[in-house]
Parts: structure tokens; sequence; C-alpha cells
């Protein structure tokens, strides 16, 4: 069995990688089985290289906060501000304190100024505003987007009705409502009313677009858009935070993926006449399969609950059809965390490359029987699924991190 496993896969190159995808592919979801470790985010950026310069990629998104994300892309593409100031502020999540985000951003410029306009390489975020420990308030998205179309049409609300609404800052953004319901502003009237406003805005941007699209720039048009999927979603999000009932955790991150997923479709959209993206996060947000996750210690009464979901990247492939491709990464050993023989990561253990890419078709095949499932001595890395690889265009593998 051991050769035929080796059949099935080919020293890591981005040729070895674009062989096993659709030819009609316009985003490809790259995965990292968990957050942290240098060695997938530079791999992405020795796989991307590539892409820009082989296969006609000219965008790449990232699990980072859309609305920061402007301010990486505007030096990438324009030269706007500082490397520094780039990482300080164009990331969430603390992504702009990997080397490999760095290194990604630089060589973007580097390879942007040599190049006209539209030949230049985007970089976005597809993350809703939020973290771990809370979302981030509504004001700077939704202020925006009112500007925005203020400048060009009359409106039924004015700024400051919307600065009364919005209140205090750290009210939307009080770490409390984390753990705690109550604590939420997600719910209040003020809250519901800038939901309808959000509405209503977003509405006024598509309905006028002729008009706005032709008196100002499409990119400020496509920009002011951001702003009201970002407003819109956490509006959403915080009313999800307020929310009391036992299945407020799942909600919260279905809300979150929904964000990614109109996130990624919108930039696919924009992206559609200069080529594909690639869009680079967890495997769990990129899959095409049902997300679950087993809640460990740490969570209170929720913990050894298991938590079902649909991934942004399953979203995205109900859109997308074969357009969306799918690249899981998985690892063998992380010091003393080694897989057991039998599991999926135990067997491509055994192979001599280093670094693989699999075609998961082959490797079906090449299977006397269904691997066990890998039980990670980390919480934090998530295996692969023995029973869901049908699902996934390509894996790369790393016997050793």
């Amino acid at each position: 069995m051991a050769v035929l496993i080796r059949n099935a896969t080919q020293p890591v190159t981005g040729t070895s990688l674009t062989a096993l995808l659709p030819p009609t592919t316009r985003l490809l979801g790259l995965g990292e089985p968990t957050h942290g470790v240098e060695v997938f985010p530079e791999l992405r950026n020795e796989l991307f290289r590539h892409l820009v310069e082989h296969e006609g990629y000219r965008s790449i998104a990232v699990e980072s906060d859309c609305l920061a994300a402007l301010v990486a892309d505007a030096y990438v593409t324009d030269g706007t501000g500082t490397l520094d100031d780039a990482m300080s502020r164009g990331f969430s999540h603390g992504l702009g304190d990997s080397p490999a985000n760095r290194e990604l951003v630089r060589w973007l410029r580097a390879h942007n100024e040599r190049r006209p306009p539209h030949e230049r390489v985007r970089f976005y975020g597809f993350d809703g505003p939020v973290e771990m420990t809370g979302a981030a308030s509504p004001r700077p998205a939704l202020t925006a987007l009112h500007d925005y179309l203020a400048s060009h049409l009359d409106l039924a609300h004015s700024r400051e009705t919307l600065d009364e609404l919005l209140g205090p800052d750290e009210d939307w953004t009080n770490p409390a409502a984390t753990t705690d319901p109550t604590r939420s502003v997600g719910r209040t009237p003020e809250a519901q009313e800038l939901r309808l406003i959000a509405d209503d805005l977003g509405v006024l941007l598509t309905a006028h677009a002729p008009h706005l699209t032709t008196a100002g720039s499409h990119d400020d048009w496509w920009r002011a858009g951001l702003r009201a999927r970002a407003a819109s979603g956490l509006l959403r999000y915080h009313a999800g935070m307020a929310d009391t009932t036992p299945t407020r955790v799942g909600t919260l991150m279905c809300l979150r993926e929904t964000m990614m997923a109109d996130n990624l479709l919108a930039l696919v959209d924009r992206e559609s006449l200069r080529g594909p993206t690639l869009a680079y996060a967890h495997n769990r947000h990129l899959q095409k399969d049902r997300s679950r996750w087993l809640l460990p210690e740490g969570w209170g009464s929720l913990a050894g609950r298991t938590l079902e979901w649909w991934s942004a990247g399953s979203i995205t492939a109900a859109r997308l059809g074969d357009q969306y491709a799918f690249t899981a990464t998985a690892f063998g050993t992380r010091g003393s965390d080694v897989p057991r023989p039998d599991s999926l990561e135990g067997l491509l253990s055994t192979l001599p490359d280093a670094r693989t890419v699999v075609d998961p078709a082959r490797l079906a095949s090449a299977l006397d029987r269904e691997p066990a499932p890998r039980v990670p001595a980390d919480h934090t890395y998530f295996p692969l699924d023995p029973a869901t690889t049908d699902q996934i265009d390509a894996i790369i593998f790393v016997r050793d991190i």
C-alpha cells in the first residue's frame, strides 16, 4: 500500500498543485491546519509567487479584518504609507506580527511598483471586524458609508442621528459581552434602528450604482460596498452576542462565516476580469463540507458540546461550483504530537519527501481501509477527516514542523 500511496503524491511545486485543480478555478482556497505556525504562511508565499508569475493570479485574500486590509492594500498597490504602518494597521488577529505576512506584503509592493495599475496584485482581508474577545463598533464602517452616499445623494438620516444612535464605542467593544450576553448592546432599540438604516444605505448604494460609479470612481463605490457589508454584518453579529439562548456560540460562528463568504464572493466578482484569487485561512473556514468542533475544556457549560456550521468555503462553493477549489494542508509530527500509524497523517508520514502534494482521489483508491481519525495532542490542530477527503481538490502534507 505504501507504493500506491506514493503514486498519489508529488513534491510540492506550484505546477504540481495547479495540475490537480479544475481549469475553471477563479477562487483557490488554501487552508492551514492551525494558526501561528510560520511554515504554512511561508508555503503560501512560495505558492502564491508561482500563481502570480505563471497562472495569472492578481489578488490574495487572508483571514483578517476586511476594513483594516484597505491600509495594507493601499501600500502594496500604490505605495501609500510604510511597510511598518501596513503591518501594524493593515491586519487583525495579531497577523501583522507574522514574519511570513511581512514578507508577503514586502514582496507584493516590490512586484507592483514595476507594473501598471491594471496588472498590480491586490491585497484583501475577507474576515469581519471581529476578534475572539468581541467585535468592533459599527461606527467606522457605517459613518464612512453614510459620508460617501451623502456626498452624492440626499439622505433621510443625518450624520448626527447616526452618532446619537451609536453612542459610545466602548459600549460596542465591551469585552464582558463576549461571555455575558446581557452586557451586549446588540439588541437595544438604538441597535435595531441602526440595522434598518444600514440596510437602507446598502440598498441606496445598489440602486444608485449607475450614478455613483460615473460621478466618482468604481473603486470608491466598491469600497463603499465593503463598508456596507461590514456595517450590516457587525450589527447582526452584535445582535447575536446579545442572544441568551444555548445556540449563541453556534449562531456567532454562522454569522462570521457568512461575512467571510459575502466578502469572498464580492472580491471574486471585482477580480473577474483580472484573474483568479488565492484565499488563505484556516482549513475550517475554507473547506467545502460542514464544519464540526467539539468544544474543549475552558468553554464552561458548553465544554464537550459539538457545534456544527457551514463554512465560508462551503457557502462560496455552493455559489461558484467548480470555479471554487480547496487545498487543505496538514502535518505529521510536531514535537511529541506524533500521529498514530493507522491515521491518515500517520500513513502520509511514511512518504520520503518532507513536503508533498497529494491527489485525494488517487489516495482514496490506494487505501485498503479507511484510516482512523487522528486525535491530536493539541486541540488547536484540526486533523484531516478521512471521510471528507473527496471534497478536497488537493492536500499539501508537511511531514514535520
